[in-house]
């Protein structure tokens, strides 16, 4: 079962674009009669969606074809060749060599100028653009090749000094950070069939349109089309750098033939273990991921934190909701001293928190969580599902913004508590002799931090805890936490059959009225000894 690209983003992303698009090139040719737009875009993609799927086809020589990885990092764009070094704006653009996976060129236009006077131009392949390291090759092996992508810069950390702030690069995959972030997690332009017992289909960006920025101008908008076998789609993004990076996506999409699943405004990410699941007993650092949960804004109103699993089997979570608020993947805890890792700073990656524009419709978010034995696999996704697709030739209208923060509470209503953290450990007891006994059961320590909780009176909160049939709630106690002027919750729960899930629900209650997010839990199968 192929679920996710079987590597970082990135580093390693093993798919692949598709050729430059032909028909209805002459749309979008050198000259335009009127302001380029979405439009133009959509109208692309409504073409192709009309047309039989074309199947990308490698162009790679054989020495870029059998490169690996460490070879291929050592590709490096040139900073004297960056586009728009000679330009009154703050921003530059990279790019991409194809190589690797990454086996067929996409096309990058610029957008120079306003409304009717709008040029359009190809930005042709150089090799000039490239610093190739040490690696020994022909000048024949780089005839007609391509990019395979591009990176946004922009002096977002120290005014004058360049940072990378975003790269698009493999299928529809693309990753943003602000000030002081290191790259993280990804997003997608969509996702199809993801978590089904079938090959996923991983839709790809064909053609960029890029607008170069007016002197003065603080984001960048570029425009791109999609194909894949049974869907296309067109794109505008607005890109904001800043402490929050900003990223609204205009998407459309059109479907050319049947799908089982279709993912809209898809993360993906990386959990390996955390204060919640048992970690490697060799390994020094506390936790290992790029995201530990996932958050909703229902559209009831309500918040939910689901803290994540790296399951033994494929796990499939939804939610239904009605015109969602909001969702993402979130790193919750920013402090050095929960993860340890000096090289890969896993407390400065980013979380991304989308925010539908306008109403969704019926629905679900959906969270898959994928067994991984290592860091290198993205086995987290999460997305939003429709309950109806469109009729074919009609598009699906998606508009939303993506923060990329590291400012997690600033998302969550501020009169509600939230959990800030998950511990999982055995069920213990305390015996007549003060030594403690395990009895078999599994305890779940919750801490609920924020909001109100430290100026509601003494006692006047309570906490109401759901269990699934599959286990026995045995032990349910709240206490005052003095350090974090918070509540903690503790709940010891007896697993009945372990091939089998478990759900868990809990919320902080005053007054009858809730003063917390829900804490979601789900005990994955065979995650707990059998008794």
């Amino acid at each position: 079962m192929v679920l996710f690209s079987p590597a970082r983003p990135w580093r390693r992303r093993a798919r692949s674009f598709l050729p430059a698009l032909v028909a209805g090139a002459a749309l979008l040719g050198a000259a335009h009669a009127h302001a380029f737009s979405l439009d133009d875009v959509t109208a692309r993609a409504k073409t192709l969606a009309d047309q039989p799927y074309a199947a990308p086809v490698s162009n790679l020589t054989p020495a870029f074809a059998n490169m690996q990885f460490g070879d291929y990092i050592k590709i490096q764009p040139r900073r004297e060749a960056f586009e728009w070094n000679d330009q009154a704006t703050p921003f530059r653009l990279g790019f991409y060599h194809q190589g690797m996976q990454f086996s067929t060129p996409v096309k990058i236009n610029e957008i120079v100028g306003n409304g009717s006077n709008a040029k359009i131009d190809e930005i042709k392949y150089d090799t000039r653009r490239f610093d190739f390291g040490d690696l020994k090759l022909d000048r024949s092996a780089t005839h007609n090749l391509g990019y395979a992508g591009f990176r946004v810069l922009y002096p977002i950390n120290e005014p004058g000094k360049l940072d990378e702030i975003m790269s698009v690069l493999g299928a529809s995959y693309f990753r943003v950070i602000g000030k002081g972030q290191v790259y993280g997690l990804s997003a997608r332009g969509l996702a199809i069939d993801t978590g089904l017992p079938i090959a996923e289909e991983f839709p790809a960006f064909r053609e960029f349109w890029i607008e170069r920025p007016n002197p003065g101008d603080k984001h960048l908008v570029f425009y791109a089309l999609l194909d894949s076998k049974r869907a296309t789609g067109a794109y505008r993004f607005d890109l904001t750098p800043g402490d929050d990076s900003l990223l609204k996506v205009q998407a459309r999409v059109f479907m050319r033939a049947p799908v089982t699943k279709l993912g809209i405004a898809p993360l993906t990410s990386m959990f390996l273990f955390g204060p919640n699941q048992q970690r490697d007993p060799y390994n020094f650092r506390p936790a290992l991921h790029d995201s530990n949960g996932l958050a909703i804004h229902a559209g009831n109103g309500e918040w939910i934190w689901r803290p994540l699993n790296n399951p033994r089997n494929l796990a499939i979570s939804q939610f239904q909701v009605t015109n969602p608020r909001g969702f993402g993947l979130l790193q919750r805890g920013r402090d050095f001293a929960q993860y340890e890792d000096l090289k890969d700073r896993y407390d400065l990656r980013p979380s991304a928190w989308i925010e539908p524009q306008g109403d969704w419709g019926k629905g679900h978010i959906e969270l898959v969580e994928i067994p991984s034995p290592d860091e290198t696999n993205d086995n987290i996704g999460a997305f939003w599902t429709p309950d109806q697709l469109p009729p074919k030739g009609q598009p699906l209208q998606a508009d939303y913004t993506i923060r990329w923060t590291m400012n997690e509470r600033g998302i969550i209503d501020r009169n509600l508590a939230w959990v800030k953290q998950t511990l999982r450990t055995a069920g213990e007891i305390t015996q007549a002799n003060l030594i403690r006994h395990f009895d078999g059961s599994t305890g779940l320590i919750v801490d609920f931090d924020g909001g109100p909780l430290a100026s509601l009176p003494a006692g006047s909160v309570t906490p109401q805890v759901s269990v699934s049939d599959n286990a026995t709630l045995i032990e349910q106690t709240l206490q005052p936490n003095p350090v974090t002027r918070g509540m903690r919750l503790n709940l010891r729960v007896m697993v009945k059959d372990p091939a089998k899930v478990v759900e868990l629900r809990a919320a902080l209650v005053s007054g009858g009225k809730a003063v917390s997010e829900t804490w979601s839990y789900q005990l994955p199968p065979f995650s707990v000894a059998k008794q």
